[in-house]
């Protein structure tokens, strides 16, 4: 369905950092730099040079001239860095879809390590660790200070250990800790469920090269336990920080029957690229609700884009994270280490760019939840409450009769507990809304009365 292309030489990848190894984002051969400023250089080396003869301490060369590198590409945004041998290797276990971690997407904001989103079904996500939290120490080590490298090294470890992050959250007067036991973090992209009848759900992690069939198979899924249709669906890109360019440009071109998806514009030629999609929609025209947040980010916002452009979706949640930059892996001589760099902006197919901005949805949603009737049961005077009440003093059918009123009671319950992610969470619930009103304005357009009374020939106006 996607028009594969060789994307910068390698697969692009976009995304924050990988909570526990940050990630490649593109590869290309460096080229000789020209034009090289050298008073400023004379500068640089009359530094490096009095540092090195008058700290209190003395200081290895290579560790002087790493630091000035970090320096200056810390300089630059929040995603270009200096890799060392260390850090590329953990860049590429962190690639390799299987480590040893929390399951955090992390970024820096002054000096601390911001969470940008947790993982589905990740140690941080079981233990409470929200998007947005501040972490400002490690176990029993102060963040500030130490660089993004340094905190996902300490965050990443064997399976099984515990790490103790302090974080700090907005709302919450005192910071809060979370004892986390590290664990092998494997995603699965994509999942899937049925809301009502004829209404789908699928919740996409992460973008990663298998999504778009993931994706397809989910669908067909759906249509198989809703005799073969699908009358709406309801996308959630809640907490997903991003992933594979060519996976955000497949899901999107899946229910796009045509124009430009995505285009990315930089300084190089092989930076600015075009995406289109190509003919076919996996709903067939079916109604689409996009659901998105602050965590929302990077590929998400592709998405979330592209479907708002091309008015295939409506974007309903609060405002997106804001990533709009793509980063190439340019590996130093020797190939021991590497500069992350951010080489490019993408933009939507209206031309909008994404970059601190995100994504405004159609519809604002603040983050609130439901709660149903049984919820306030335990707030409800009944009779059986007040002192001094009379007892009930009927029959064993009576006694028997409520015995399988309670039963009932139970068992509606229970289902009601098979729903609870959708009664508890106002998003999709009022996603579900959206997509039923939308359902129905399709069927009464499409319908022959309808048609037949568009068709009709117009009376004359009676003066």
């Amino acid at each position: 369905m996607v028009d594969k292309r060789n994307v910068l030489g390698a697969s692009v990848l976009l995304g924050i950092s990988l909570a526990m190894g940050h990630r490649v984002l593109a590869q290309r051969e460096t080229t000789p730099v020209e034009n090289l400023p050298l008073d400023d250089l004379r500068v640089f080396a009359e530094v490096f040079a009095r540092v090195k003869k008058d700290y209190v301490k003395p200081v290895e060369d290579k560790a002087l001239l790493e630091s000035a590198i970090r320096g200056m590409l810390a300089g630059l945004d929040p995603h270009s860095a200096y890799l060392d041998a260390d850090a590329y290797k953990e860049l590429q276990v962190g690639t390799s879809g299987q480590f040893g971690g929390l399951g955090i997407e992390v970024g820096m904001e002054d000096g601390f390590v911001k969470v940008i989103s947790p993982i589905d079904d990740t140690p941080a996500s079981h233990a409470g660790i929200e998007a947005g939290d501040l972490i400002i120490r490690l176990d029993d080590t102060p963040v500030k200070g130490m660089t993004l490298t340094e905190a996902v090294k300490m965050m990443r470890g064997q399976p099984g250990t515990d790490i103790v992050l302090t974080v700090v959250r907005e709302g919450q007067q005192k910071p809060l800790k979370f004892k986390i036991k590290r664990d092998i973090i494997q995603v699965k992209s994509v999942k899937s469920r049925t809301l009502e009848p004829g209404y789908g759900y699928v919740r996409i992690t992460q973008f990663q090269s298998q999504t778009e069939t993931n994706l397809v198979n989910e669908i067909d899924k759906l249509k198989r336990d809703n005799d073969g249709k699908i009358k709406g669906l309801v996308i959630d890109l809640r907490n997903n920080p991003g992933g594979v360019l060519s996976a955000a440009v497949a899901v999107s071109d899946a229910f796009l029957e045509k124009g430009l998806v995505v285009y990315t514009e930089g300084r190089v030629k092989d930076s600015q690229l075009r995406f289109r999609a190509s003919p076919g929609d996996i709903l067939d025209g079916a109604p689409i609700v996009v659901v998105v947040n602050g965590g929302s980010a990077s590929a998400s916002e592709i998405v979330a884009g592209a479907l708002q452009d091309h008015h295939r979706a409506i974007i309903m949640g609060q405002k997106t994270f804001g990533k709009g930059s793509v980063q190439t892996i340019l590996p130093i001589t020797g190939g021991e280490s590497a500069l992350k760099l951010t080489t490019a902006l993408y933009y939507t197919p209206a031309g909008r760019s994404i970059q601190a901005e995100g994504i405004q949805p159609d519809i604002v949603l603040e983050n609130v939840k439901l709660a149903t009737a049984s919820d306030s049961d335990t707030l409800a005077l009944k009779e059986a409450d007040l002192t001094h009440h009379l007892s009930n003093t009927g029959t064993d059918k009576k006694i028997k009769d409520s015995k399988e009123s309670k039963d009932k009671d139970k068992s509606r319950k229970n289902n009601n507990d098979a729903n609870e992610p959708l009664t508890k969470d106002f998003p999709i619930y009022e996603a579900l809304n959206m997509l039923k009103g939308m359902a129905l304005i399709q069927q009464v357009r499409s319908s022959p009365a309808a048609n037949e009374r568009l068709n009709e020939p117009k009376t004359p106006e009676t003066k």
